[in-house]
């Protein structure tokens, strides 16, 4: 039987339809598609393999979203960095710090659930305030002693169902020194934020004493990536670098001063603020930003859209709208701080 998402399957629709009465599930017409979409998977997949990947997928995603959605109004930090850290290094007690810090200041941080900098993440603070997002490896990935016990806990497969947790629930990232994974995770952050993929968020770089980490690879970056025109000079504005842990949290926070969200709504960018912004200021940023909306259009303040309905808490929020040129993230992060400059 060829299936369609739309409602012309007769009798397998009605049979649909009668077992979400019977179960009882939020959003309907999206757990139709969910079930079509199953389903039409089993008809044209005949490869064992495959399916496996895409059950275990949902499965994932399915208990991801179960261990996160009580938590959703809580603003969320995840911190990457090596497992190989000893808890006796500077950098160690410098994310216990951070961390600790972060907490204070009503934040939850998400980590890896390893040891290393994932520990001391959740060591500063606290289990209870901690998530670990923990990946199935032969080696060096247990859940770290201060996560073993604790309910936010989730074991992936997968890795790229890890990396979606990561980056959808975080309001910011910060990265430690560490190694191929964490240079990974930057550059793939990085990437998602410089293409759009991922909203805006703050993202920290947090060096050593010495600054012989991520400023070496800040130097890689100017001197040899902008040299040769594999970057623009606003991709810098993508992330800022520091050695203070006070100073890191101090930028996160600044971050959401005034801004709070942002998403896409058809060709409109909506930037949802904790208080809006007045006229004058509006058209001061319309006049430092031009170059960022595409020609001929302007900012405009406005309510929530009907499309925003699917976010019911953010309803509240004053909102900016603007016509994004879509390429100019880099400088959208820059507008982002400017926004903030208005208290």
């Amino acid at each position: 039987m060829d299936l369609s998402f739309t409602r012309t399957n007769n009798e397998i629709d009605q049979m649909i339809d009668n077992l979400m009465n019977k179960v009882g599930v939020h959003h309907p017409e999206m757990i139709r598609e969910m079930i079509v979409s199953a389903l039409k998977a089993g008809e044209e997949t005949d490869y064992l393999a495959d399916l496996k990947l895409m059950r275990t997928t949902m499965k994932e995603m399915r208990y991801t979203n179960k261990i996160f959605g009580p938590y959703r109004d809580r603003k969320k930090v995840t911190i990457f960095g090596s497992a190989r850290t000893e808890p006796s290094e500077p950098i160690y007690q410098k994310c216990v710090t951070f961390a600790r810090m972060l907490t204070e200041r009503g934040y939850m941080v998400i980590t890896g659930g390893g040891g290393g900098i994932m520990q001391a993440g959740n060591e500063g603070a606290g289990a209870e305030n901690s998530f670990a997002v923990n990946i199935r490896l032969p080696f060096e990935q247990e859940t770290n002693p201060v996560m073993a016990n604790a309910k936010n806990v989730v074991t992936y497969k997968y890795f790229f169902n890890r990396k979606v947790a990561f980056l959808k629930e975080a309001d910011a990232v910060a990265l430690f020194p560490g190694g191929f994974g964490t240079l990974d995770e930057a550059m793939e952050t990085l990437t998602l934020m410089q293409t759009g993929k991922n909203p805006p968020v703050s993202l920290v770089l947090i060096d050593d004493d010495k600054g012989d980490y991520w400023e070496n690879l800040f130097d890689f970056m100017k001197k040899t990536m902008l040299k040769k025109g594999l970057i623009s000079g606003e991709d810098f504005s993508l992330f800022s670098i520091t050695r203070d842990p006070v100073e890191a949290v101090q930028h996160i926070d600044d971050f959401y001063r005034v801004y709070h969200s942002s998403r896409f709504v058809r060709d409109l960018l909506i930037i949802r603020l904790n208080h809006p912004l007045s006229h004058d200021q509006v058209t001061t940023l319309e006049s430092e930003f031009n170059e960022i909306l595409k020609p001929g259009t302007s900012l405009r303040m406005c309510g929530p859209l009907p499309e925003e309905i699917d976010q019911p808490n953010l309803l509240g929020l004053p909102r900016l709208a603007m016509h994004f040129n879509h390429r100019s993230y880099g400088l959208l992060k820059a507008f982002i701080r400017r926004i903030n400059t208005f208290v």
